[in-house]
């Protein structure tokens, strides 16, 4: 700094042109306006949430199941679709680019289709200009199998029982469908029949049978969805019954529920069918017939040593007989209790039986494990048995024979079934046998009706008379010994008068004509 310069002096300041300055505002607002466009461009065609794509999936329903096909829609919002080409992706990764219809249809879905799908919207004719959807998730699971469960499983004859689908995992908007199995024997498979009131599916997931008298097996299904998708069938549920039917019966040999595993069991079908199959089903639900286990010849399966615990039925190709629920013990006791339920009223006699085929008599009898009163010599009587009979009973030896160790038997429901149900059946064999006894002597008179119709026919036939006529009102012929006669008969057919008319028993005339044996 000059310390002789003088600071009181003014400072002069270069001045600018009103020309210049304008000149200047100018550029600047140019610049500021192009950065302003384009900066309203990008929001317009990039960025605005207004203008990005749509993407949604048709049909519309979680979860989806493998097997099925879905469309991918990418909608690029208020603008020609055709002005653009798509790309799909799913977790990121595109399996469709560059595609000129905003639509893509899936081929059958697997479980690995699942994930989070996008689609992007490429302008045709401004390829940097693009449009991203929002992402879709989407979840793909095997067609479910529902359950079907029974209550109660084991009814009276004539109750009601109540059937359960469930689905796994539950989905709202599902239709059941409930139906009947019937096994076709000559093709070893069964068919399911809608059950009435099904045809179109029931809101709810339960259906109820009114009288349930026989032994049956029951699947269900669920369906849902536009169009419908339908679940698997589930297992095969049986609801079973004891009680005897004329049409169709079980018989076991030898005649109790317990059996030692060492023993042979035989299982015989009866009622009115000529083609049977012994059923089991053991305590996993597998379903198997006798064939599989044992040997069957005629009406009759022999399952030898081969049999296990399980509930044991007969098949028609219309029916099912009643069933038994029989268990083989390995122990060395087995308690001897009925097949068949007992009618109330009447008196049943339970036994304890050693594998060494003798009875044993220092034993208690158990009733839900209550312990009652002791039996005489090992057998526990009950007279004018009532529902409250009704428990699973077992035996239990109070000392244990030489040689023997387990001497408490295995479980058996005893069933007691109502009066009504017992008369029920006493009727319906009764009837049977008066049909069938009805029937035979329907077709012998028949017979005999068919007999005397042939013989009063054969009695209207046509009658035939010769006779010669007097020389006073006929023709006398003499014939030498040379000569043959050869007559024509015309027969009058006799039609069958009233009671108060006579036979016409008019003359019958013959033309006889006369020729020589030469003329022959």
């Amino acid at each position: 700094m000059n310390p002789n310069r003088d600071t009181s002096s003014p400072v002069r300041l270069r001045s600018v042109s009103h020309e210049q300055s304008v000149r200047v505002d100018a550029r600047m607002g140019h610049t500021l306006f192009g950065v302003l466009g384009i900066f309203l461009l990008n929001i317009l065609l990039d960025c605005g949430d207004a203008q990005d794509a749509l993407l949604h999936i048709e049909p519309n329903w979680s979860p989806l199941f493998t097997g099925k096909k879905v469309t991918f829609i990418c909608d690029s919002r208020g603008e020609n679709n055709a002005d653009w080409n798509y790309s799909f992706s799913r977790n990121d990764r595109f399996f469709s680019t560059n595609g000129t219809s905003n639509r893509y249809k899936s081929s059958s879905l697997t479980t690995g289709d699942s994930g989070e799908y996008q689609c992007v919207a490429h302008h045709k004719i401004h390829p940097d200009v693009r449009r991203g959807s929002n992402k879709v998730s989407l979840t793909v699971s095997n067609v479910p199998r529902p359950v079907l469960t029974v209550s109660p499983s084991w009814p009276s004859p004539g109750d009601s029982v109540t059937l359960t689908c469930t689905v796994v995992p539950p989905s709202a908007g599902w239709r059941f469908f409930w139906y009947k199995a019937l096994h076709k024997l000559s093709l070893s498979y069964y068919t399911y029949d809608l059950l009435p009131g099904s045809t179109t599916g029931t809101e709810q997931d339960s259906y109820v049978l009114h009288g349930q008298t026989h032994t049956a097996g029951y699947v269900c299904r669920a369906g849902g969805g536009d169009p419908v998708i339908y679940t698997r069938y589930s297992y095969r549920t049986f609801v079973w019954s004891g009680g005897v039917n004329p049409a169709a019966s079980l018989t076991v040999s030898p005649q109790r529920l317990q059996h030692f595993r060492t023993e042979s069991l035989s299982l015989s079908c009866e009622g009115n069918s000529t083609e049977w199959r012994v059923m089991r089903a053991d305590e996993d639900g597998f379903v198997s017939s006798c064939s599989s286990w044992g040997r069957m010849n005629r009406s009759t399966c022999n399952a030898g040593d081969r049999a296990r615990s399980a509930v044991y039925w007969c098949e028609s190709a219309t029916q099912s007989s009643n069933a038994a629920n029989i268990t083989i013990h390995s122990g060395d006791v087995v308690l001897v209790s009925p097949v068949h339920p007992v009618a109330e009223g009447h008196s049943v006699t339970l036994g304890c039986k050693l594998r060494t085929e003798n009875l044993l008599y220092n034993v208690d009898f158990y009733r839900n494990d209550q312990l009652l009163p002791n039996g005489v010599r090992g057998e526990l009587l009950l007279s004018a048995v009532t529902k409250s009979h009704e428990g699973f009973y077992k035996c239990r030896g109070r000392t244990s024979p030489r040689g023997l160790d387990t001497l408490t038997s295995a479980e058996s429901w005893l069933s007691v079934k109502d009066p009504e149900e017992a008369a029920s059946s006493s009727v319906s064999l009764v009837l049977l046998v008066v049909g069938l006894v009805s029937g035979v002597l329907l077709i012998i008179l028949l017979l005999l009706f068919l007999c005397r119709y042939r013989r009063s026919k054969a009695s209207g036939l046509s009658r035939c008379q010769r006779t010669n006529q007097s020389p006073a009102t006929d023709h006398m012929i003499h014939q030498d010994q040379s000569s043959v006669t050869y007559s024509v008969v015309t027969c009058k057919h006799l039609k069958k008068k009233e009671k108060h008319d006579e036979a016409d028993e008019g003359p019958v005339y013959s033309d006889v004509r006369i020729a020589s044996a030469a003329d022959q």
